[in-house]
Order: C-alpha cells, then sequence, then structure tokens
C-alpha cells in the first residue's frame, strides 16, 4: 500500500516537503490515546533473541532510526511507535540555523538513493535540550524504554578555530538528555566541518567533548564520532587508533558520501541535483568496507554502528557478522515506509534463527573473527 501511495503522491512532491507531511502523520498519530500503543504493539519488535545490550544500554534490537529524520526532537513517541529499537535526533547545533536554501533534497528514485544538502537546519540545541527535559519530565514516574542518542555538529558561521568551543556549548546543554551522545563531523554540507576528521583537530575536540559530558552528566553517557565514507583507509585506522586512545565508546560508520560513481540514475539527473551527500544503495559497499577496517582495527574494543545502504535485513544481518554491534538506517524509511522496520526485525530474526546463532550478540563480528583466524 505504501508503495503505491509513494509513487502516486510522495514521488510528485518536493522530497522535503513530503518529508514534513509524513513526520506530522507520524506525530499526530502518536498523540491519540490509545492509537500509538495499538500501532506500537503491531509494529515494535517483539523478538527476545534480537534484544541487545550496547553502549550500557537495554536495547529491544539492533535497529535504530539514524540522525537527520528527526533533528529538533519532535517526534521520538511516534518513530519508536512504528518500530525503531532507538531514535538518534539532530543533528543539533549549538545556535539554531535555518539550513541551506531549498530545494535541499532531491531523490534519485532509480538509485534508492538522496542526495540532501540540508546544512544542519535546526532549532539549536538551547531549544532542544528544553524539549528533551520536558518529554523526560512527562515520562517520569511512566515506563518508557526509547533509547535516544543526540548527535552534534558544528554552527555554519562558526570559525573552525572556535569549532571545539562550539561543540562544548551543545554539550553542556543537552547532556543531561542524552542516552548517549554523537559527535558528527563528517556532514558534507557544511564548510569546514570534514576537516575536523583529521586527527589533530579531532583529538582536542573529542577530548573536550568527553570531559563536558563527564563533568555535565549524573552518569557515564557513552560518546561515538561518526565519520565520513570518503576518507581514505589510512585515515579510517587513524581515527580508529584516537578513538581507542580517547576511550571513546563506539564509531558510526557511515556518513553519506559526495561521490556520485556507478549510479543508474541518468547523468543529466544526478547533475540537476547538485551537491550534496549522497545517501541509501550506493553508499552500502563503501560503507561495509569502512565497518570492515574499524573490525579489523579495533576488534571488539569499540561499539561499531553501521549506516550507509541498510535496507533489509539480509543488510543489517551482513553488518552484524562484518562486526557491527547497532546497525540505523534513514533513507530506506523514506522509500519502504512505516512497515519497515517490523520487516526488517522479522527478516533479520529469520537469519538469525537459520544461522545457529541463540541470539545476535553471538552473531556480531562473526565473519570478521573468521577472515582474521583463517
Amino acid at each position: 500500500m505504501y508503495h503505491l501511495f509513494f509513487r502516486l503522491f510522495f514521488r510528485r512532491m518536493d522530497p522535503e516537503r513530503a518529508h514534513e507531511l509524513a513526520f506530522t502523520w507520524i506525530r499526530v498519530a502518536a498523540r491519540i490515546p490509545g492509537l500509538r500503543g495499538a500501532i506500537r504493539r503491531v509494529l515494535a519488535p517483539q523478538f527476545p533473541e534480537l534484544r541487545m545490550t550496547a553502549l550500557g544500554l537495554d536495547l529491544p534490537g539492533p535497529f535504530g532510526l539514524a540522525a537527520g529524520f528527526d533533528k529538533n526532537a519532535f517526534g521520538i513517541d511516534g518513530l519508536a511507535m512504528l518500530g525503531f529499537d532507538y531514535v538518534e535526533i539532530g543533528t543539533v547545533t549549538a545556535e539554531p540555523q535555518p539550513g541551506n536554501p531549498a530545494p535541499r533534497m532531491f531523490r534519485l528514485v532509480e538509485d534508492r538513493a538522496l542526495v540532501n544538502r540540508m546544512g544542519f537546519n535546526n532549532q539549536g540545541s538551547a531549544a532542544v535540550a528544553d524539549r528533551l527535559a520536558r518529554r523526560l519530565a512527562v515520562k517520569r514516574g511512566r515506563h518508557d524504554d526509547t533509547v535516544v542518542g543526540v548527535n552534534i555538529g558544528k554552527t555554519k558561521v562558526v570559525p573552525e578555530a572556535e569549532a571545539v568551543a562550539d561543540y562544548v556549548a551543545s554539550t553542556e546543554r543537552l547532556a543531561r538528555q542524552a542516552d548517549y551522545f554523537v559527535v558528527n563531523v563528517s556532514s558534507p554540507n557544511t564548510p569546514g566541518l570534514r576537516d575536523l576528521q583529521a586527527v589533530d583537530q579531532l583529538r582536542p575536540l573529542l577530548s573536550a567533548v568527553r570531559g563536558t559530558l563527564d563533568r555535565v552528566a549524573a552518569e557515564h553517557v557513552p560518546l561515538l564520532v561518526k565519520i565520513a565514507p570518503d576518507l581514505a583507509d589510512e585515515d579510517v585506522d587513524a581515527v580508529a587508533d584516537l578513538a581507542l586512545e580517547l576511550g571513546l565508546d563506539g564509531i558510526i560508520a557511515t556518513n553519506t558520501t559526495i561521490g556520485r560513481e556507478g549510479l543508474r540514475t541518468p547523468r543529466r539527473t544526478v547533475e540537476a541535483a547538485g551537491a550534496g551527500g549522497l545517501s541509501g544503495a550506493p553508499v552500502k559497499e563503501r560503507s561495509l568496507e569502512v565497518l570492515r577496517r574499524l573490525r579489523a582495527r579495533t576488534g571488539d574494543r569499540l561499539v561499531l554502528v553501521a549506516v550507509g545502504g541498510i535496507e533489509t535485513g539480509a543488510d543489517a544481518w551482513q553488518r552484524i557478522l562484518a562486526g557491527a554491534t547497532l546497525v540505523q538506517g534513514y533513507t530506506g524509511f523514506i522509500y519502504e515506509g512505516p512497515f519497515w522496520a517490523r520487516r526488517v526485525h522479522r527478516e533479520l530474526l529469520a537469519l538469525l534463527r537459520a544461522s545457529g546463532y541463540r541470539n545476535l550478540a553471538e552473531a556480531v563480528g562473526a565473519a570478521a573473527d573468521k577472515e582474521k583466524t583463517a
């Protein structure tokens, strides 16, 4: 049904407008008494074998919604209602910003991909922190196990030399509301941001954020860094070594790519979309390569979160065998709709049961470990 609706309506709409409309429906449904619980019982995972413990958190499964869909923490409950095991909000910047001029999101339907140059459009860390705090106050005393990650980035107008202070400002405001924290230095849509992936710039940034989390939060907040698929292999190794040196909890691999190789979409359409990050199926292979390299470099000392081209249970299973403890999706949600998370869970469960492993934790890194000992 959703595929028909997509072809007849959403595909004809501006992608950003379609996103806003769909997100509004999700949020409205989540506010209707009784409806949210009924939908969640149908769509949320109910499979004990898929439960995961990662980053010190108990999760109903490994499949979360990546940052980018809910930038301002408007719809956490609605997204959990659809079956996502955790929700990563953001990217949030220290100061509010409108992002880049529209149009700034484009579908490459033949490739099941998106090009976006949103530019971290969000209401700023103070507003998002207030919204998360109010949500927690409402939930206090009630059973609510939705894990919420907070993804932060650099405010566009802040010069690179002041980036650390900018990230620290966001961290101070959001540390108390996050189940885990992500430093995003890998979006291609903020000038100079990817330069922060260089180890000499990344070390003081991550050290400052870690120190701020420890100072502000009452308990340990896991810290991860999100990297680009376009990093050279030696730079991936350098980030992995730095994460181990600083005692980070994990790495998210990967963000969108600036590459445009191997696309089915006609060149004219791709060129018309212009600059921005490409997500979806075309980034799958490189994201998997980066994940495998990280696993080889770090073993099981870091939690690796795989994202990029994950669309099916088979995709998720492949990443788990390659070393990912958790997986995330975003673009597949656009093309598959509200039943997507349920389908991924069911396909993943079938693969797990056929594998002989008792649970997902046993399968994490199994393929990578076999290659290492072969």
